[in-house]
């Protein structure tokens, strides 16, 4: 069976991490600055924060959705993605500080176990990347 293509994003970048990013659509446009530096905008890091924590909110409602429960108030993730280096070659790990308020710690782990098995994010990084997932 063939996959139905939901969604394209497309971007159009120059000059690298010291650059911008602009989308097609010119809803993103974006300056870029390396991570750390002075300078105006974002990096690639935050970006990828910023759309996995999106991304992985939204698993978490389809799996709340099976269990017929509701997210609760006040649902967050703060994602935490590090620029790592090690012997000259660079690499991503990442954290998945998850907020949960009001749920019982048994539904909510299932719930965060749920959504990264099926946040496109998550599947994109599985055996890629380390990864750490804490309900806080």
């Amino acid at each position: 069976m063939a996959s139905k293509i939901l969604y394209t994003g497309k971007t159009h970048t120059t000059g690298g991490r010291d650059g911008s990013a602009r989308s097609a659509d010119g809803k993103l446009d974006v300056q870029l600055s390396s991570p750390g530096s002075s300078g105006p905008g974002t990096n690639p890091e935050q970006l990828f924060a910023a759309g996995w924590s999106a991304c992985f909110i939204g698993a978490m409602g389809l799996a709340a959705g099976k269990l017929k429960i509701q997210l609760p108030v006040g649902t967050a993730v703060d994602a935490e993605v590090d620029l790592a280096n090690e012997d000259g070659a660079y690499f991503l790990k990442a954290r998945l500080n998850v907020s949960l308020p009001g749920l019982e710690r048994d539904v909510a782990l299932s719930l965060i176990d749920a959504a990264h098995q099926t946040c496109p994010y998550s599947k994109a990084t599985r055996n890629n990347i380390d990864v750490e997932l804490n309900l806080v």
